[in-house]
């Protein structure tokens, strides 16, 4: 016999779809089936049924080969390495539970650690802007039920988030929507012919790295004024058919991805766009949305907004919240050697880090939790396989409009498997205990 799990939540990106079915065996045990999920979300489940999944933490011996060991040990190693070093780095947070970061910033303010999360290689830029000069923005759910001038800037959700287009922004019939995709127009800036951009209405194939000048031009032509013939390699009748197809409708939507925040100009470009999305308000509704990626990389911005002011990139080695990306950032600690010793938890920087970075990580006392084997956990002295947050262990994780989330448990994990909040409550009884707290 199986039973299925209705409206559970997808914990694959910042989309977080909510109408997943999910077949498990009647003992709550065994996964066996996932409907209604794009394919990487599907196989987000599935990979938690795994044969050959790792279910008991490991340590790295000098000759490269891994030791089984308890979890115990695996707690006293990490109490012991961010009790007895400096500044340790505290990475990642992005694929877990806000529960789970709760107890990660205590134990970060324990050890005085730089906690960092994703967003420093991605949105940060992002948040650097709208703390510059706020943003217009909505939800999802808004977007669905009014939006009709949809704009994808330097993302390309069609492979990032499979869901997105279908579930709010392209196709589906809202309240003030009722014709889908043929009562909407869609615009997508992209330096590459991808293939969100070969179902839009127009597609502005910019030159690379000069998202600012597009932006700014688009401002100029929204007021009718002069622009030269050619703008980052877009002819300026097409800049005055975008404006003029984002001005004529009832709601429009700026969509902006890592094209934007990664590329030069980087927080600056998303100054632009904020100021686009203000400007285009002066002819009809308007709103503005990172696309965000880790399915709660937004909560631990969240989170640590509530508890430290900053969204991430928050030093506490001094005893108090300090914020400064450039300097209290992940890789520019690791490539000034500012940090001795280094926990990753629901993310891989060994995969996305720059190799100057991911050595340090290797030649540092480090410690991986993750249920997966991934670059990270082959360079940490330390691997713990934890519990599958959204799939083995439920838990609050926020969308990438802001909006929070309940996640459902659909099946038990392996026996025995601890669960990342269960790992960090013990790992914050043992650093008070070696402080004498």
């Amino acid at each position: 016999m199986t039973k299925t799990v209705t409206d559970v939540i997808c914990p694959f990106c910042g989309t977080l779809c909510d109408d997943l079915e999910v077949v498990v065996s009647d003992d709550g045990k065994e996964l066996l089936e996932v409907y209604n999920a794009c394919a990487i979300g599907a196989e987000k489940f599935l990979h938690s049924q795994a044969k050959d999944r790792i279910t008991r933490p490991r340590m790295r011996q000098d000759d490269g080969s891994w030791k089984e060991i308890s979890y115990d040990e695996a707690i006293e190693y990490t109490a012991r390495m961010l009790t007895d070093a400096k500044k340790p780095l505290m990475y990642g947070w992005s694929s877990t539970n806000c529960e789970a970061q709760s107890v990660g910033s205590e134990i970060g303010e324990a050890v005085g650690a730089v906690m960092d999360n994703t967003a420093t290689v991605c949105h940060g830029t992002s948040l650097i802007a709208v703390q510059d000069i706020g943003i217009p923005s909505c939800t999802l759910g808004e977007i669905k039920n009014r939006a009709d001038r949809i704009l994808f800037w330097g993302c390309n959700p069609a492979h990032a988030h499979p869901r997105h287009m279908s579930r709010y922004s392209i196709f589906p019939r809202g309240f003030f929507t009722g014709k889908g995709h043929t009562g909407r127009k869609m615009i997508v800036v992209d330096p590459r012919p991808t293939d969100t951009a070969s179902l839009a209405d127009i597609h502005l194939q910019i030159e690379q790295g000069r998202d600012y000048e597009l932006l700014d031009a688009l401002r100029v032509a929204f007021k009718g004024e002069k622009l030269p013939d050619v703008v980052a390699g877009i002819p300026k009748e097409k800049i005055y058919e975008v404006a003029e197809t984002l001005k004529s409708g009832r709601f429009a939507i700026i969509f902006f991805g890592m094209g934007v925040t990664q590329s030069l100009g980087k927080n600056h470009n998303i100054d632009e766009a904020i100021a686009v999305t203000r400007d285009l308000n002066e002819y009809t509704k308007a709103a503005i949305m990172p696309m965000r990626g880790h399915y709660n990389v937004t909560g631990s911005g969240q989170v640590w907004g509530w508890l430290f002011g900053f969204p991430y990139a928050v030093d506490l080695s001094r005893g108090f919240a300090r914020y400064n990306p450039g300097e209290t950032t992940s890789n520019d600690l690791l490539r000034r050697d500012e940090v001795d010793a280094v926990f990753v938890l629901g993310s891989d920087p060994g995969a996305h880090f720059p190799f100057s970075s991911v050595k340090k990580i290797y030649n540092r006392p480090s410690v991986a939790i993750d249920p997966h084997e991934t670059p990270t956990t082959e360079v940490c002295k330390v691997h713990v396989p934890v519990a599958f947050v959204g799939v083995e262990i439920g838990g609050c994780a926020y969308r990438m409009d802001n909006v929070p989330i309940e996640t459902r448990k659909v099946v038990e994990p392996p026996e025995g498997m601890m669960t990342d909040e269960e790992f960090l409550k013990r790992v914050l009884t043992r650093v008070k205990e070696i402080q004498g707290v």
